[in-house]
């Protein structure tokens, strides 16, 4: 027997109609959200930006491939990682689907990370992923788009991440929102091959860029949860019967998973 209140059909359709009303307005204000973004100042991107792709080196301006829209999803993948951040990896899972979608309407997807290229390209096959990723190794992209920090940095806290002095230091006896707990970091960084202070010197973002006249401009950047809602699996667990339903990470990288039910 379930304890989770039941009803009639007509208790909950009158219980549901009360949710449209609510979920009508979230979407007025998510539409409302969307302009305000398209309305943001366009910043000029001067800096020659060089990545690795697997058509070999390219500039920023090349990363669009004739389109006039550029999305870069800021994949924490970092030079000493052995494989994706598993978090990273779930969002990037839907990735394959849309990025010919959005090919078609202008607008063209990218995975960027600090890992070598060959380390990328192992890893995209392993996962079955075909959208581009490239490698920004060599190039100070990551740090000023505010996703990839010196250990430095990291030892100062001297980290401006999601808009704020986000904490990411490398003293892993330190609790904070970036460390819930030093052997549950620990665990999550063991994922990857590395330890909890190699592995939050990357952080994960997405940002989007227009190029007009030959010239680029970056124009949106979002990060933490502000990248909730390309997690194509938490939409459809927000309308499950349990919701997210979670206690720590229970998501594997796609090939982690015993076999499918």
């Amino acid at each position: 027997m379930t304890k989770h209140m039941a009803g009639t059909r007509k208790e909950w359709l009158a219980a549901r109609l009360g949710l449209l009303e609510a979920e009508k307005d979230l979407t007025r204000r998510s539409d409302e959200l969307a302009r305000r973004r398209q309305e943001l100042p366009w910043v000029r991107v001067d800096k020659a930006y060089r990545f690795e792709t697997e058509q070999g080196s390219g500039s920023l301006v090349d990363l669009f491939r004739g389109c006039s829209q550029l999305l870069v999803y800021h994949f924490m993948f970092g030079p000493d990682y052995a494989a994706g951040c598993p978090s990273c990896s779930a969002i990037a899972d839907g990735f394959n689907g849309f990025a010919v979608h959005l090919a078609h309407h202008d607008v063209m997807l990218w995975a960027v990370s600090r890992a070598p290229l060959a380390k990328l390209q192992a890893y995209k096959r392993r996962m079955g992923w075909t959208f581009p990723w490239a490698s920004s190794l060599d190039s100070d992209f990551n740090f000023d788009f505010h996703v990839s920090f010196t250990e430095e940095q990291q030892r100062k806290g001297d980290v401006d991440y999601n808009y704020s002095g986000a904490s990411v230091r490398s003293r892993s006896n330190e609790v904070d929102d970036r460390n819930p707990a030093p052997e549950f970091g620990a665990k999550i960084a063991a994922t990857v091959g590395t330890d909890w202070a190699t592995y939050i010197r990357e952080t994960p973002g997405m940002s989007s860029f227009a190029l007009k006249d030959g010239v680029v401009y970056h124009t949106y950047s979002a990060f933490a949860r502000g990248l909730d809602a390309m997690w194509g699996m938490y939409q459809w667990l927000d309308r499950a019967p349990l919701g997210r339903n979670e206690d720590g990470i229970w998501w594997r990288r796609n090939d982690e998973y015993a076999k499918a039910p």
